[in-house]
């Protein structure tokens, strides 16, 4: 089988998966490269990658380059608990006030664009950079997008009397659940190695199944990374889902026309293209 380069998120929201690879997946040719999304999705648009976790926002701005791997995905069909939108007044206060942006994510800063913009008709100041440095300016943000590990510390923190769950606040508008990442490979990795593509594919499916069979177990090992209490890590990562069914498909297409109205994306990445 060929050298597979894989990119998996470093946040505990893989864990389900991840720790099961980690524990149970021993292959030297299979090298694993661990980052934020944005990172990831760099390095799998300049080929640095072979396949891995990327955010759907990098999907919708490169489909031609990728095909996504069937029945994988990071989404929520309500709360997710880590994409967060912590602010010091109402979403409906926000029109002028500064919204600081993680650098992090792309599809997490399009969603607070949406949500704020389309849904709630309120037109903010934006920047992007760092959270902690933000919060730490002389003029700190009025809101500010926390997303993974670092907004379930925030959100525990106290310091913004607002806090909105923006997969929530999607599906509200929405009736859909939220598609936050995806699994894509590169389209020559599919054409040259569709063997070892599918090997890789079986194995992270197992690894779901059996971390979803052992969520307690691995919550009561990542919690601490937070810190948080097993019990709320159980609770936080049970609201995850790690499926790419119809629904999620018609999810990501409706991000999709989203990003293509607001010219964030120059040409449709529809239909999806599962292998």
């Amino acid at each position: 089988m060929a050298l597979a380069r894989i990119g998996m998120v470093n946040f505990i929201n893989t864990a389900p998966l991840y720790e099961v690879w980690q524990e149970t997946v021993h292959r030297p040719d299979w090298q694993v490269v661990e980052a934020v999304p944005a990172t990831l999705n760099t390095m799998l648009h300049e080929a640095k990658l072979d396949l891995g976790f990327i955010s759907s926002h990098e999907y919708g701005a490169h489909a031609s380059a990728y095909k996504i791997l069937a029945e994988l995905s990071i989404s929520a069909s309500g709360p997710v608990g880590s994409v967060l939108l912590l602010s010091r007044y109402a979403p409906e206060e926000l029109s002028g006030k500064s919204v600081l942006l993680s650098s992090q994510s792309a599809t997490s800063a399009s969603l607070v664009k949406i949500i704020l913009e389309e849904f709630l008709r309120v037109v903010p100041c934006y920047a992007t950079g760092s959270l902690t440095a933000g919060l730490a300016a002389p003029e700190p943000p009025d809101a500010c997008l926390a997303i993974g590990d670092e907004a379930l510390r925030f959100a525990r923190s106290g310091d913004f009397p607002v806090v909105l769950d923006l997969a929530e606040l999607w599906q509200q508008h929405t009736g859909l659940p939220f598609v936050f990442a995806v699994w894509a490979v590169r389209e020559g990795f599919c054409r040259s190695a569709p063997a070892t593509v599918a090997a890789i594919h079986q194995e992270l499916l197992r690894c779901l199944h059996q971390g979803q069979t052992d969520l307690m177990a691995i919550s009561r090992r990542v919690a601490p990374r937070i810190p948080m209490d097993a019990d709320a890590c159980y609770h936080y990562l049970s609201g995850l889902e790690y499926d790419l069914d119809d629904k999620k498909q018609r999810a990501l297409a409706l991000f999709f026309e989203y990003l293509i109205n607001r010219g964030e994306v120059l040409t449709t990445p529809l239909p999806l293209k599962i292998c």
